[in-house]
């Protein structure tokens, strides 16, 4: 326990404290609730925006993941640890990163918002949790059997830039010429906490969370291969701050699975969803969260991920692969779920990630020859 208690890095559970009260902060302030930060849905949000999807409730160029990668950048270049390099399997990364996407928008989450879900009381991301652990078992098996994406390479600086920069132009040109853009006027993308604020408390995070490499993925597949809970202990914080914060403000109403906001009791796909997003992730060498990050450190991969995930999105919205909401309708409620052409995209994924794994594993090719 002692040994355990000295591998946890102080800056880490500060990041896991931080994230988690400005997830709470920002859905007191207007962010959907339970949704204080969450990559795969605010990345689709930016999609909307974009007007790469069509999907009227989900379209707002958010804040959160402007400030996350330029204080991701901030940080790395403060601390000498911007160095650009590009190269290690861009297309690949790119079809992970879009089903990764998909995945997270069947479970409606990303590993972040499934704690701070968790957090708030849904049971269904307890579900999620366990799908989520089965895909980094499942990844892990590749990584033993020597999966890899084969090495990256240095580049320009100026490469460095390209993500975090176009970030921040369409940021501006969206608070400069909002007719540009696409804006929800009723559902989750109308809901938003002050720009400013959301902008802040991204940077803050975006720059701690490059310090401390706060990463969910990261932090189950090191607790599992090398029994090391340092930034598994990052995560146990957002879920600690996340759950005191809203028993504080009086937002907790108890663990259950019903009447969650922005959820679905359907488990099988709560399940699924989450398997196949932590399985991508591993091939991926981190969660969504931290292929912000890295993006923002300059990784050319890591912003070809994000751009999977961005076309992932579109795709999700545009060919209705994303699970629906539980509702109440006069009176009546009403579980959601996903449809059939979701139902296939899950399986389709698993097919494409289990092809990518094989033929990546050196073992396995060998074993073969």
């Amino acid at each position: 326990m002692v040994l355990l208690i000295k591998r946890i890095h102080p800056l880490v559970l500060i990041s896991g404290v931080v994230v988690g009260v400005a997830a709470v902060l920002l859905s007191a302030l207007g962010n959907p609730a339970n949704m204080g930060f969450c990559i795969a849905c605010f990345v689709r949000d930016i999609a909307g925006a974009l007007k790469l999807h069509t999907a009227a409730p989900v379209q707002y160029f958010r804040p959160e993941i402007v400030g996350l990668v330029v204080g991701a950048m901030i940080m790395s270049l403060a601390s000498g640890e911007f160095r650009p390099h590009a190269g290690s399997a861009p297309a690949t990364r790119f079809v992970i990163g879009a089903f990764v996407m998909i995945g997270a928008l069947v479970f409606l989450g990303c590993p972040l918002r499934m704690v701070i879900r968790m957090g708030g009381g849904d049971l269904n991301a307890f579900v999620g949790l366990l799908g989520f652990f089965l895909g980094i078992l499942t990844g892990i098996f590749f990584l033993k059997k020597g999966f890899t994406l084969k090495r990256s390479y240095e580049v320009t600086k100026t490469e460095g830039f390209v993500l975090p920069g176009a970030l921040a132009v369409l940021f501006v040109l969206c608070l400069a010429v909002p007719a540009l853009f696409a804006f929800s006027e009723e559902g989750p993308g109308s809901k938003a906490a002050p720009w400013a604020v959301s902008l802040i408390a991204a940077l803050i995070a975006g720059a701690l969370s490059q310090k401390s490499r706060l990463c969910m993925v990261g932090g189950m597949r090191d607790a599992i291969m090398f029994r090391d809970f340092n930034l598994l202990s990052g995560f146990s914080a957002i879920f600690v701050t996340v759950l005191l914060g809203n028993v504080i403000l009086g937002k907790f109403a108890g663990f259950g699975t019903m009447s969650q906001p922005i959820s679905h009791a359907s488990e099988l796909w709560n399940l699924l969803g989450m398997m196949l997003v932590g399985w991508g992730s591993v091939l991926l060498g981190g969660c969504p969260l931290r292929q912000l990050i890295l993006a923002g450190e300059g990784n050319g991969d890591s912003a070809v991920t994000v751009l999977g995930m961005l076309v992932g999105a579109a795709f999700a919205h545009n060919f209705k692969l994303a699970g629906a909401a539980d509702a109440v309708n006069d009176g009546v409620y009403t579980v959601g779920g996903i449809g059939t052409t979701g139902k296939a995209a899950v399986f389709i994924g698993f097919a494409v990630l289990l092809i990518i794994s094989f033929i990546n594993s050196t073992m396995l090719g060998k074993q073969e020859a």
